[in-house]
């Protein structure tokens, strides 16, 4: 891949990923519920996802998938569906919650393999990011070079972006969460995390394609 076309296929995904969406804001609940060594583990999980849909699109999956409607939307259905169950469960949490010591110990046992599994399922959540990224890597390809070399070189970019921006996100909002009552800072992320996940599940069901 030449350095021009790298650069342009950074930008544009960097773009992309500076914009907040359900894996952000898993991050960000993530950091601020159970510590920001969290969002390492939330990162992960959502690159392995990335790896495999990288891999369906190396495969043409994801245009395949624009011919079979009824899988498209079985999968919209899922994903949507998943997304409003976060939603509800983080608005349940955010009025439950007592912030007690042995709530505070009881929400750090949450386990790795917990985290990992959530942000594998929040990014593989919408369907459209198969077809999106079925449509957006491919323009960065050329015939001077192998086309698994490319996607590979796509992907390692990929996780370049995405580990330094949630990393980033995740530091920022330690951060003001030390300036602020961590009770309330928590309370208040819980239920602009809730609604939002809410409004993103919704937006997949009610969404045409």
């Amino acid at each position: 891949m030449a350095f021009h076309i790298w650069t342009v296929f950074f930008l544009a995904y960097l773009v992309t990923t500076l914009s907040p969406g359900p894996n952000v804001l898993l991050v960000l609940k993530n950091s601020i519920q159970y510590g920001w060594k969290s969002a390492f583990i939330t990162i992960v999980g959502n690159l392995f996802c990335q790896f495999f849909i990288v891999c369906l699109v190396a495969l043409g999956v994801g245009t395949l998938l624009q011919t079979l409607p009824n899988w498209f939307l079985v999968m919209k259905v899922l994903g949507g569906t998943y997304l409003i169950y976060l939603g509800i469960k983080a608005l349940r949490s955010s009025k439950t919650s007592t912030f007690e010591a042995m709530d505070r110990k009881f929400l750090k046992e949450k386990s790795g393999r917990a985290l990992f599994v959530e942000a594998f399922f929040v990014s593989a959540s919408n369907p459209k990011t198969l077809i999106f990224l079925s449509a957006f890597l491919p323009q960065f390809l050329t015939l001077d070079n192998s086309a698994y070399v490319q996607f590979s070189v796509m992907f390692i970019t990929i996780c370049f972006i995405v580990i330094s921006v949630h990393i980033g996100y995740a530091f920022g909002i330690t951060c003001l969460s030390q300036r602020f009552s961590l009770k309330n800072m928590e309370a208040k992320i819980a239920k602009v995390t809730g609604g939002l996940f809410i409004s993103m599940g919704s937006g997949i069901l009610l969404s045409n394609r």
